[in-house]
C-alpha cells in the first residue's frame, strides 16, 4: 500500500486522558515553554451527536489544545464521568495517552476498511466543521487511532 491504510502519513494529533486539565495543562505549558491554551469544553449532545459504543451518551469532556509550530499537536482530555471512551480509558489505565489522530478523507470508507481489519469503531461524534471516530486498534497498534475529517 502505497499510502498506507488511512491514506496519509501525518500524525496530526496525540491525545492523553487527564484527571485535572488545568494542572496538566500548567506543567505542559511550562514545559514547553508557551501560554496555557484555554480550555474548550466538548458541544452537547444535540450538537455533538455522540455515540459510544453505537449508543448515544451524554458526556463531554474539557479539552485543552496545545499547538506548536511545525509540531504534532498535543490535546489534554478530562472527561466528564459519562460513557466514553475518554472516561473508559481513565478508568482502565489511569492517565496516559489515549490515542493518535490523523486528518482522512471518508470517513465511512476508512471504518469499514479498519473493521475488516479487527479494528472497531468504539466512538463518534461532531465537531463545529467536522467529525471525529475513535478506532480501537490497540490489539495491534497498541494505542487507539482517532479519525478526524473536516469539512
Amino acid at each position: 500500500m502505497e499510502k498506507g491504510v488511512l491514506g496519509t502519513k501525518i500524525v496530526a494529533q496525540i491525545g492523553i486522558i487527564v484527571k485535572d486539565i488545568e494542572v496538566t495543562g500548567k506543567k505542559y505549558a511550562d514545559f514547553l515553554g508557551v501560554d496555557l491554551p484555554p480550555v474548550e469544553l466538548t458541544d452537547e449532545f444535540e450538537k455533538s451527536q455522540i455515540h459510544y459504543r453505537n449508543n448515544p451518551t451524554t458526556a463531554r469532556a474539557k479539552l485543552m489544545f496545545f499547538r506548536t509550530p511545525g509540531s504534532v499537536e498535543i490535546e489534554l482530555i478530562e472527561p466528564d464521568g459519562n460513557p466514553s471512551t475518554w472516561q473508559e480509558f481513565l478508568d482502565t489505565h489511569g492517565e496516559g495517552v489515549h490515542h493518535i489522530a490523523f486528518y482522512i478523507k471518508d470517513t465511512k470508507g476508512k471504518v469499514a476498511m479498519l473493521k475488516e481489519l479487527g479494528m472497531e469503531q468504539m466512538q463518534t461524534g461532531e465537531y463545529t466543521g467536522g467529525r471525529y471516530t475513535y478506532i480501537d486498534s490497540t490489539a495491534d497498534l497498541k494505542v487507539m487511532l482517532e479519525l478526524l475529517e473536516n469539512d
